[in-house]
């Protein structure tokens, strides 16, 4: 009996000390990020994406909130979108009309983290007040699935002196709102919630993606990278809040001009397809004068050209999976619906990175 219980022990510590998580096969809840603000409404490829891929839940940025020195917080870059339930609108939507009406819409907000410096419990409440009614507003007008939302999202990169601010505004969201209150986590406070805290939210989505500076490692990519990304999952840890994922499906191009940063191309613009030539893995000098979303290039000019890849989207599932803790059920969501970025992904591969996690 001793021997039998020494090997289970060892066995045990073999496990403990690996690191590594047992996740069970979580029900998997597909969604999408939509962060266009000048969109009316969903275009066709996007909603074949919808309906192919069958997904659930699409957040929606509705607005950012930041700073004014007169007005205090105000919301900018409010979205155009539209979202009708299609039985009763274009001919060209009725072939989505089951996907939509099982679509739930989120309400995602963007708060940027200079706002939260200065406010008092007062401020955040009256903010608190604002966002709640600016959102409820927005999906009466423009969502028309015959649906009410149950969930709001905040998106905020707070520090460690915007805690307690940021947290206080999440809970008086919560008591204005009465709904499900969710948060994005970016890897840093998931890593060292000791020092960043737990978020007093329902359920935080994981953000698996901008782990580095883009201007300041030439030679990694910046959007998604599994060295970058597997030390802040290792060892494996138990967060206080229920997880949810996101993964990124998007790329960019930073611009050089005369050896410095120019700008940032967001997205991977086929118009200069045979206007640049490979210099090494990443990078390329632009062989002819071109114009691209307002950015004139100049012969001569250096690019890097920052993509994510399906394998690698699957070793970082396969990292997640691995090393974080998911409960019976996670949403997975895929950054961010647009007709540009996934044509350079087949359905066939988002579908089997969806279902990745529920083998």
């Amino acid at each position: 009996m001793k021997r039998i219980l020494s090997v289970n022990l060892c066995i045990l510590l073999l496990f403990v000390g690996s690191g590594c998580v047992k996740n069970n096969k979580p029900l998997v809840t597909r969604g999408f990020y939509y962060w266009k603000s000048n969109e009316y409404s969903l275009d066709e490829q996007e909603l074949d994406h919808i309906k192919y891929l069958d997904v659930r839940k699409l957040y929606v940025k509705f607005f950012e909130v930041e700073p004014d020195p007169v007005f205090g917080a105000i919301p900018v870059a409010k979205t155009d979108l539209n979202v009708w339930d299609d039985e009763n609108t274009a001919e060209k939507y009725l072939p989505y009309h089951a996907n939509m009406r099982t679509l739930e819409i989120v309400p995602t907000v963007f708060v940027r983290n200079d706002v939260l410096t200065k406010l008092n419990p007062n401020e955040l409440d009256t903010l608190a007040d604002n966002m709640n009614f600016l959102i409820s507003k927005y999906f009466n007008k423009n969502i028309h699935t015959g649906q009410f939302f149950r969930e709001i999202q905040v998106d905020c990169d707070w520090t460690k002196s915007t805690r307690d601010n940021y947290f206080y505004l999440l809970r008086s969201l919560k008591k204005i709102s009465h709904k499900t209150i969710t948060c994005t986590l970016r890897l840093y406070p998931y890593k060292y919630s000791d020092v960043m805290g737990v978020p007093p939210v329902d359920r935080a989505t994981l953000m698996c993606y901008n782990l580095i500076n883009p201007l300041q490692n030439e030679n990694k990519n910046s959007i998604l990278n599994t060295e970058e990304l597997e030390p802040y999952l290792r060892p494996s840890k138990k967060y206080d809040v229920p997880l949810d994922i996101a993964l990124p499906v998007f790329s960019w191009m930073l611009v050089y001009q005369n050896g410095e940063f120019s700008g940032l191309v967001k997205k991977n613009a086929s118009e200069l397809h045979g206007a640049l030539d490979s210099i090494r893995p990443m990078w390329y000098t632009v062989n002819r004068d071109i114009e691209l979303d307002d950015i004139y290039l100049r012969q001569g000019d250096r690019i890097k050209k920052e993509e994510v890849t399906p394998a690698t989207l699957i070793e970082t599932i396969r990292l997640l999976k691995e090393y974080v803790p998911l409960g019976d059920s996670v949403t997975v969501t895929f950054f961010h619906l647009d007709a540009d970025n996934l044509k350079y992904f087949a359905d066939e591969t988002l579908d089997s990175c969806y279902s990745h996690f529920s083998r």
